[in-house]
């Protein structure tokens, strides 16, 4: 029976990385069965999603008043690179921190679990 809630735990982890909506499923998922795991995973797309939104804000402003839009491509691809790292860790059921924001993620996000 373990398995069943590992599994659980880790078909949320990897749902939780696939688009909002996807996220917004792993949620509910989660909260019909809590698992650490998939709260961890939960949790760390939120954060890597809100620095997303962030990025995003500070490239437009700053497209608008010194026109340096190559920095719009870094930032993506900074944003990518954390997404991939942890949907990567999702997959392979391990609760990697995605690197300099992971752990605060997890603090500021503990409410979710």
């Amino acid at each position: 029976m373990a398995e069943a809630t590992s599994d659980n735990g880790k078909t949320v982890g990897i749902i939780a990385y696939l688009t909002l909506i996807g996220w917004i499923i792993a949620l509910v998922m989660h909260n019909g069965n809590k698992t650490d795991f998939g709260a961890f995973h939960i949790r760390q797309m939120l954060g890597i999603a809100i620095v997303g939104l962030l990025m995003y804000i500070v490239n437009m402003a700053l497209l608008f008043t010194i026109d340096i839009g190559f920095l719009g491509y870094i930032f993506q691809l900074a944003v990518f690179v954390l997404w991939l790292l942890g949907f990567i860790g999702a997959v392979q059921g391990e609760k990697k921190l995605v690197p300099l924001l992971g752990a605060q993620f997890q603090d500021w996000f503990k409410g979710i679990g």
